[in-house]
């Protein structure tokens, strides 16, 4: 019952956050360096490609974190 300790909990929320927060400051940073608008080129004008990319860069970006952590 080691997982249950507070202590393991607390670490794993930690984690999880930290995770969510390198995910979303990389999506920034890409962002910045495309020249256009993700987020607007793939809601409104419907980048199916483009998503995919993103997509494929969010699971890579899991990967790297995950690894990370779990060392």
């Amino acid at each position: 019952m080691e997982m249950l300790k507070p202590a393991v909990i607390l670490g794993s929320i930690l984690y999880a956050v930290i995770g969510v927060a390198v995910l979303w400051i990389s999506f920034i940073v890409i962002d910045k360096l495309t020249p256009y608008k993700l987020w607007e080129e793939i809601v409104e004008h419907k980048n199916l490609a483009l998503a995919i990319v993103v997509g494929a860069m969010f699971i890579a970006i899991g990967q790297i974190v995950a690894a990370a952590i779990h060392g």
